[in-house]
């Protein structure tokens, strides 16, 4: 019996060509974390080889997204489907110039505390996963930025989350499970209405592919479905950003874990919620964010002044810099809320420099705590006198966090406050303008308490105050501490000379989240 033979044609369905070779750049990242993190499972009982593992696992990934961003302002944003099937079926991994950038600074800011760990992290915690932990981080935040399916971000979040357990209770102390329930609790809550408000929204639209969502939501126009799902939306991701007045966990809980975790944790965390902020209400559901806008605009200056007024309180340090990762988080917040072009920009760009800027800050933190032997305004100064460059370090940082010329933060601000005074949204301006005087004044008493007094409130010659127990001299202070701290701090330091090179991929990517069309070509159009 003859048997017949069918040729399916499967040209409308899968990718039928070889995916271009700078395509994989797009998971390049991801899959480089996860092999990485695999191998430093495997030398756990080699505790010393795991943080070399992680560093040349992480360079990688760095050189990955230099290219990945190249490509990305070369040829536009580019899209890379799994298993062959095309969208919406098959699951997106897409980069604009926003998921790009984001992406290779969270890879900057994870190598330095890679570094920084080598001789902060006790051997014991190495041999409890640590850089397994902080690769597999690294592994969820880069997901997030590049995915381009919705359900994906979730996934990608819930990787990221539970990594950051596990580097939240490292040390097993008291205080570090007590702050991990409270950061938890409400990271589950979130994750939840998240998981939830995901569920509704396929149920809508019928599809998770971003690209997808973002030309059937232009369909159902403001209606009523779309506004309370994207109100669902900003409530999930305030929550995980720390926004008010969902935010008083974020206090509660970055001062407990190991300073190096506490740096990581600002510097990338609630990035991430912001970055999902701006994909899904600028790009997905604009209409949303229209009518959201005065209550994000005020959520917002809440946010600011909850940050900057918090961080004036506080006499631990590990606790105002808490606040001042709130107050950085509202200002991204303001850019959302006013919503053109220049605010957009802003936002992505305050972004990138928090990044950078709340990491290299936690690490200063570190480093003032083994010059001194402690983390209280009170008992601490004289550091100036120890360590003259170490002090330079902490002027420039905290400098730049308060948004002054010539740092990152100052040109982030700007456009923050040229988005809103064009949109004539002065109210959004002035609660920028008014949490940066606040901030300049939280961050120059502690530079002048930690620094540049003689000694510390108990000292009674006024000149030089005693070294508390614990304490180290400058000398003694490793390489590996060191290094992370001057290349922060000479690149935010080069950004605000030359800024405009990255206002440029601000500018792209705020151009990108307002006009979709490119972004949508690039799924439904582009896939070879």
């Amino acid at each position: 019996m003859a048997v017949t033979q069918t040729t399916v044609d499967t040209a409308a369905a899968m990718v039928t060509e070889a995916v271009p070779l700078a395509d994989w750049l797009l998971v390049a990242p991801v899959l480089l974390t996860m092999a990485g993190g695999a191998t430093a499972i495997i030398f756990r009982k080699k505790s010393f080889v795991q943080p070399w593992i992680a560093i040349a696992t992480i360079s990688l990934v760095i050189l990955s997204n230099i290219g990945l961003l190249n490509h990305v302002l070369t040829n536009g944003v580019v899209t890379m489907v799994m298993g062959s099937w095309l969208p919406p079926f098959g699951i997106a991994f897409t980069a604009d110039p926003l998921g790009a950038l984001l992406a290779l600074t969270a890879s900057i800011a994870t190598l330095c505390v890679a570094i920084f760990a080598i001789n902060s992290i006790a051997e014991n915690e190495r041999r409890y996963g640590f850089y397994p932990f902080l690769l597999m981080l690294l592994c969820g935040v880069s997901g997030s930025f590049l995915t381009g399916d919705v359900f994906n971000l979730y996934v990608w979040f819930e990787v990221l989350l539970i990594s950051s357990f596990g580097m939240q209770i490292l040390g097993n102390e008291k205080i570090q499970i007590d702050g991990a329930v409270k950061y938890a609790v409400l990271n589950l809550i979130a994750t939840t209405l998240l998981l939830t408000t995901t569920g509704l929204l396929y149920g809508l639209v019928g599809t998770l592919n971003m690209a997808d969502i973002a030309g059937k939501i232009k369909a159902l126009d403001s209606s009523g479905p779309v506004l309370a799902i994207a109100a669902l939306y900003f409530l999930a991701f305030a929550m995980k950003a720390a926004a008010f007045p969902v935010n008083f966990w974020l206090p509660a809980s970055y001062h407990t874990p190991r300073l190096v975790v506490a740096a990581i944790f600002a510097g990338l965390l609630t990035k991430v919620g912001v970055y999902a902020l701006l994909r899904v209400m600028v790009l997905l559901m604009p209409e949303g964010r229209d009518w959201l806008a005065s209550l994000i605009g005020l959520v917002a200056i809440a946010t600011m002044l909850t940050g900057s007024l918090g961080a004036l309180a506080q006499t631990d340090i590990r606790r105002l810099m808490g606040y001042l990762v709130i107050a950085g988080i509202g200002a991204m917040l303001a850019g959302i809320a006013v919503g053109n072009e220049v605010a957009i920009s802003g936002a992505i760009f305050y972004a990138m420099h928090s990044v950078l800027i709340m990491t290299a800050l936690y690490l200063l933190v570190a480093f003032m705590f083994q010059m001194s032997g402690t983390f209280s305004l009170r008992d601490i100064g004289g550091l100036y006198i120890r360590t003259p460059l170490g002090a330079a370090i902490g002027l420039v940082l905290l400098l730049a966090v308060a948004g002054l010329p010539p740092f990152t933060g100052f040109w982030a601000k700007l456009l923050l406050v040229a988005g809103a005074l064009e949109a004539d949204r002065g109210w959004v301006a002035a609660g920028v303008l008014v949490s940066g005087l606040l901030t300049t004044i939280a961050i120059g008493r502690l530079w002048i308490f930690a620094f540049w007094r003689g000694g510390n409130e108990h000292t009674m010659d006024g000149i030089q105050a005693l070294p508390i127990a614990g304490s180290s001299d400058a000398s003694e202070i490793s390489w590996s501490i060191w290094l992370p701290l001057l290349a922060l701090t000479a690149l935010i330091v080069l950004i605000g000379v030359m800024p405009e090179a990255l206002m440029s991929i601000s500018d792209n990517g705020a151009r990108t989240l307002l006009d979709p069309t490119e972004y949508i070509r690039s799924v439904f159009g582009g896939i070879r």
